[in-house]
């Protein structure tokens, strides 16, 4: 029988948090030199606000200005979705099937050290992503009602959001054959989560079978719920149900992910 010794439980935790920080960096550093997902991570959900605002802002509220005003912060969730959602999954994968994964597990280093790196690099994607969405919002008239706490909050729970959608997909990226097929995956899951919801107008006022989707779309809740915050009027739940969400997503693709990464052979 082999006895365990007091603490190595706990020195290899911090060992693998340790290394996790060191290849997030490496994440970072690969992000600075090939910024293509990030970008387009921005500059989707700003294009669409542009569109947006301009195409439907007088016919759905009257003005440009008031339309913003509920548009923006369903711009905010997109973004922060999309920061992280395609450039970590196609990383990993890239990663799995270029062999650096195998070079990695020649390494002293816990064997998910890499996938914790990468999706802990995503915090400081998802920041980027909101801070520059929050600046081009501004310049085109958005303005926070709710105050410095409402926006920090409603800042915290887009980028939470965001997070605990990504595991869903960093486990594809990890399933997959190639980057293409996670393109292909992030395409279909973009359009029924990001636009089956209450970005563009409220839900009521959708079809009916659309209506249906869009009120269980969690994306819809998390929409509102910076709505609300950024706006300051009322919550409707939506604050209650974005973190609910956030954890249903987290505890289920979060496991599957690294126990899929790690029977990679």
């Amino acid at each position: 029988m082999t006895a365990t010794l007091p603490g190595t439980s706990r020195t290899r935790g911090f060992a693998t948090l340790r290394h996790s920080g060191i290849l997030a960096r490496r994440s970072l550093l690969k992000s600075a030199r090939n910024p293509g997902p990030v970008i387009n991570g921005v500059i989707t959900p700003a294009l669409f606000m542009v569109l947006f605002l301009y195409l439907f802002g007088g016919p759905v509220a009257g003005s440009t200005a008031e339309y913003l005003q509920y548009l923006f912060p369903g711009i905010l969730a997109m973004g922060a979705g999309l920061a992280g959602m395609i450039s970590t999954a196609s990383a990993i994968n890239l990663d799995l099937k270029n062999g650096v994964t195998d070079r990695f597990r020649s390494l002293p280093i816990g064997r998910t050290a890499p996938l914790l790196g990468s999706v802990a690099a995503d915090l400081l994607r998802y920041l980027v992503a909101v801070s520059i969405l929050f600046l081009i919002g501004t310049l085109l008239g958005f303005r926070v009602q709710g105050g410095l706490l409402a926006a920090l909050g409603a800042t915290g729970l887009a980028i939470l959001f965001g997070f605990c959608l990504s595991w869903a997909m960093v486990f594809i990226g990890v399933l997959v054959k190639s980057a293409d097929a996670v393109l292909s995956f992030s395409f279909i899951t973009f359009l029924p989560l990001q636009l089956g919801s209450s970005l563009g107008a409220p839900t009521d006022t959708l079809p009916g079978w659309l209506r249906a989707w869009a009120d269980i779309n969690p994306v819809t809740h998390v929409m509102n719920a910076c709505r609300a915050l950024l706006n300051g009027t009322p919550d409707d739940g939506s604050a209650g149900l974005t973190l609910l969400w956030s954890a249903v997503l987290f505890g289920v693709f979060c496991p599957l992910a690294v126990r899929a990464y790690g029977r990679q052979e």
